[in-house]
């Protein structure tokens, strides 16, 4: 008679589910290209990214945030172990202060950028530390660039810069740093969005060696 195994202790061990990340962001064409460029090149399977792009202006954009972490139904649902962040610019935008404290009070974590997303990009190919409006960062970024054009929806080369992200999380942080030593975290210029893709990263090998 063939062996019967009823030893729980013997089953081989499964992965822990997926984790999910929910990215309710401000940018319709930029922010979700590149988050899609760091799915494909380091999340693997048991790492999902989802992204809702084109949502407004901050405060929409948390509560849309907020919306999606209460789902409790569908097939984008999520659970406990999943993350919600918002992704939005500081800029000119009103009530920055407000959507900040409905993330933090929602357990929504916040990749902010002051004053705007394309700072994050350009840290991948340069430190960038001077008083700058929007209009000098996608200027600027044109410049390192050429391919990106804001006005006819055209993205920069995401699947390019994203090989230097660690490069730009460390220039990140050290900007942080410098904003904080001056008295105010979230000054010109600024971003948190390091913060977000460092989350994600640790994320996907973690599950991927699981």
């Amino acid at each position: 008679m063939a062996k019967r195994y009823n030893d729980l202790s013997r089953r081989p061990a499964t992965k822990n589910p997926k984790k999910k990340f929910c990215l309710v962001c401000e940018g319709r064409n930029t922010e979700p290209e590149y988050f899609r460029s760091i799915k494909r090149r380091f999340c693997g399977t048991l790492v999902e990214v989802q992204i809702a792009g084109g949502v407004g202006t901050p405060l929409t954009i948390a509560r849309e945030a907020v919306k999606r972490k209460k789902a409790k139904k569908g097939r984008d649902s999520l659970s406990a172990n999943d993350e919600v962040w918002a992704v939005f610019d500081i800029d000119t935008h009103p009530n920055v202060a407000e959507a900040a404290n409905l993330c933090q009070s929602n357990g929504i974590g916040v990749a902010r950028s002051n004053p705007c997303f394309e700072l994050w990009l350009i840290l991948h190919v340069r430190d960038y530390d001077r008083p700058a409006s929007s209009a000098d960062l996608l200027r600027d970024l044109r410049i390192e660039r050429p391919e990106y054009n804001p006005n006819e929806g055209k993205t920069p080369d995401c699947n390019s810069l994203v090989q230097q992200v660690a490069t730009a999380i460390n220039r990140a942080e050290a900007q942080l740093r410098r904003r904080d030593e001056e008295g105010n975290i979230a000054g010109v210029p600024s971003t948190t969005v390091g913060r977000l893709v460092q989350a994600i990263l640790t994320a996907a090998e973690q599950w991927n060696t699981e």
